[in-house]
């Protein structure tokens, strides 16, 4: 879509009328590894039309996670409220018709991509604290890791498929084919979405009774969906657990972030090794990430079925693994100089290990209160989103014309204390016990969801610890 060889033709000009002789830093070895023969250079026959600058693009992508951030919490409540199913499926058939009008946007002007990626991600907002309140509904408390895993890792085994064949439909066909072709088949997913799945299993026409009688015994209320239920705003605002939840949600997508973002660039400009252009090398860590939340789900539904451990040890475990495991891989990276094979090798353990947050945060909120699973998550993942910001400043500001080692060995030791950070606090804090005030509006509560006198009294001075 990018035009990588227009905007090198570009800079060089600008050089040149600017009798710019000043060394690329990236190619002095006081500040980067020397170059590899077999680096993968840019490959012009997949250039794209459009030459617009690093800021632009930089706008562009940071536009999505702008509508991103927005939605979440009234994303939440309308799940909760109303339709978890609804709210889901609106949020993908945003993403479908926008996938399919980005080609034509793109050729009006960069500002309409910008405003096509805002919506986009007004979309998205909604999705993930709308699929907290269905696995609130639809994952039994013996097999909540397993399903939340598959549900959350799906993600990433999409990328796992999408980079390598969008690679080669651009190639092939032309980059607006990747947009076409990903929109169509978002387009079956939304027909087959309204047909399958239901809010509840109390709401499913089809389901064995075995199966609904099996939901109806081991879920809270038989799975079904509570009347509209006011949040007890300062209840939460008092709850420990759910503070600790939320500081290592924080925390992890700051090291996700940085997983995702901008190792891949230290390894452009430092290690001089382009893994973006290599679809298939991309995908390898998001496929490690997808078989290792597999294999790690399994062991933690095992192991808690057998009661070897209870459910908060599994949360914290988790965590600590999702947190622990990626910092090491940090200093790795950094101390691995110019060793190429040993920084992909640890990039690809990161992405993995991050993959066991889906049985600690990311299935958190259901265990404190699952009448407000949808809520929690939103809030949480509105200040998870911060990091997405930020990450991208301070690299910035650490590295801009200055891409050295030493700068990239303080952005990675700061990763990793941010990450032990989390470990920290969600071991000391964190709980998987029902919170108080997840049933101070169902007991004794009438048509309205409200609570008894002495309820109400109580709610906002209850602090869980």
């Amino acid at each position: 879509m990018v035009n990588s060889t227009a905007l090198s033709e570009m800079a060089l000009t600008y050089d040149s009328h600017n009798n710019d002789t000043h060394l690329n830093e990236s190619s002095n070895s006081e500040f980067a590894c020397p170059a590899n023969a077999n680096t993968n250079q840019t490959d012009s026959s997949q250039d794209g039309p459009f030459a617009w600058p690093e800021p632009i693009q930089g706008l562009i992508l940071g536009a999505y996670f702008w509508g991103y951030i927005v939605t979440q919490i009234p994303g939440g409540r309308m799940a909760e409220m109303f339709s978890a199913k609804w709210v889901v499926w609106a949020s993908v058939f945003v993403n479908v018709l926008f996938t399919l009008l980005t080609p034509v946007a793109a050729n009006i002007s960069y500002i309409a991509v910008l405003v096509v990626r805002f919506i986009e991600g007004l979309g998205a907002g909604v999705s993930m604290p709308a699929l907290q309140v269905l696995l609130s509904k639809w994952a039994p408390p013996n097999e909540r890791n397993k399903i939340s895993s598959l549900v959350y890792a799906g993600m990433s085994l999409g990328t796992v498929i999408a980079l390598p064949f969008s690679g080669i439909l651009a190639e092939k066909i032309g980059w607006e084919s990747v947009f076409y072709v990903q929109g169509g088949l978002g387009s079956i997913w939304c027909i087959l979405w309204i047909l399958l799945v239901f809010d509840s299993p109390k709401d499913h026409p089809r389901i064995h009774p075995a199966e609904r009688d099996l939901f109806e015994k081991c879920m809270e209320n038989g799975g079904a969906k509570r009347p509209n239920l006011p949040v007890p705003w300062k209840a939460i605002a008092t709850s420990v657990p759910f503070w600790a939840l939320l500081v290592a949600h924080m925390c992890n997508n700051f090291g996700w972030y940085m997983l995702l973002v901008e190792l891949p660039t230290y390894m452009k400009h430092i290690l001089r090794f382009n893994i973006g252009k290599n679809s298939l090398l991309s995908a390898v860590p998001y496929l490690c990430l997808w078989v290792f939340s597999i294999i790690w789900s399994n062991l933690m539904d095992y192991s808690k079925n057998k009661k070897w451990i209870n459910t908060t040890t599994v949360r914290k475990l988790s965590t600590a693994v999702a947190s622990l495991l990626p910092a090491l891989c940090f200093i790795g990276v950094s101390l691995a100089g110019c060793d190429r094979i040993t920084a992909i090798v640890l990039m690809s353990l990161g992405t993995m290990f991050m993959a066991a947050m889906y049985c600690g945060i990311l299935a958190n909120p259901t265990d404190l209160a699952s009448n407000y699973a949808g809520t929690l998550l939103a809030l949480t993942n509105t200040a998870a989103t911060i990091p997405g910001f930020i990450v991208p400043v301070f690299v910035g500001a650490l590295t801009h014309g200055n891409q050295t080692v030493n700068s990239w060995q303080i952005v990675f030791f700061t990763t990793a204390a941010i990450l032990l950070v989390e470990l920290i606090v969600f071991t000391l804090f964190s709980s998987a016990e029902e919170q108080p005030w997840n049933q101070a509006y169902t007991t004794g509560a009438g048509a309205k969801g409200r609570p008894r006198a002495a309820e109400t009294k109580q709610l906002n001075k209850r602090t869980s610890v």
